[in-house]
């Protein structure tokens, strides 16, 4: 089967994941909710103490972690929606179909990729309320949120392979929770880094969630706040993101696609 078939069946399986956010709107409606309360509490409630006295610079520091932290949560969409597909038994429906096999988590992680594009238009409004702006050029901005989805879809290839490895999607929720939950509040997406005791100050210069949020802040013209890097990774963010997004799409895509395969024939 040719690449652009592949890509067909890819587009059609994505298309039909994107109709049943149409028909279940509490799906993205509670996907948008989390993050906008995050922005609302740290913004009003928590930051007058972390800004240390200047609240507004404070949001517009925050707002690219919030940012890097809804994209990174919003891939574990691909992880439970394949879980549930696997156990409704639609997975096997789809290997008795003339499709691609890798169609099904091409479509999956294209879908989630739509997703996060309406999430970030949503939570950039959300922004704009509490007073953050954009303070580069257009383009910049525009690579500032590319970089972002870049790496949400390389995230969702992991979370493709958790969905496929467990049984059900509440393991996949918790599972992913445990991990994420800590490499995204042990970084810079809350507070400066200098703040942080030294173990997790290394743990966090070096941390993927650092370097993304740091790559937004800087092409938003946030950095306002933001110290003079002294490690690699956030000196050169914007590469050391890349260098990870390739590197989790070259080991998950193959590992995905061989676990797929498993689950299916199950």
């Amino acid at each position: 089967m040719s690449v652009l078939s592949s890509l067909g069946d890819g587009l059609v399986v994505a298309q039909r994941n994107l109709i049943k956010i149409k028909r279940v709107p509490e799906l993205l409606v509670f996907t948008t909710l989390s993050p906008i309360m995050f922005v609302l509490l740290f913004a009003y409630v928590f930051g007058g103490a972390i800004s240390g006295g200047d609240p507004q610079q404070y949001r517009e520091f925050l707002i690219a972690g919030i940012f890097a932290q809804t994209v990174i949560f919003g891939a574990t969409t691909t992880g439970a929606g394949l879980a549930d597909d696997v156990q409704k038994g639609i997975i096997d429906r789809f290997r008795s179909l003339p499709m691609s096999r890798t169609a099904v988590l091409t479509g999956r992680t294209l879908s989630d990729v739509v997703n996060n594009v309406i999430v970030l238009v949503v939570m950039s409004l959300t922004g704009l309320v509490v007073g953050w702006r954009i303070r580069s050029s257009f383009t910049d901005a525009v690579a500032g949120y590319l970089i972002l989805l870049v790496f949400a879809y390389a995230i969702s290839w992991v979370m493709a392979f958790v969905g496929l490895l467990v049984p059900s999607v509440e393991v996949v929720n918790q599972a992913s929770f445990i991990v994420i939950f800590p490499i995204t509040f042990i970084a810079n997406t809350f507070v400066p880094l200098e703040s942080l005791p030294g173990p997790l100050r290394v743990f966090a210069e070096w941390n993927p969630v650092s370097a993304i949020t740091q790559a937004a802040r800087e092409l938003f013209g946030n950095d306002a706040l933001v110290a003079p890097a002294t490690v690699w990774p956030l000196q050169h963010p914007a590469l050391y993101t890349l260098i990870w997004s390739v590197l989790i799409l070259v080991i998950f895509i193959p590992l995905t696609t061989w676990q797929f395969k498993r689950a299916a024939s199950r």
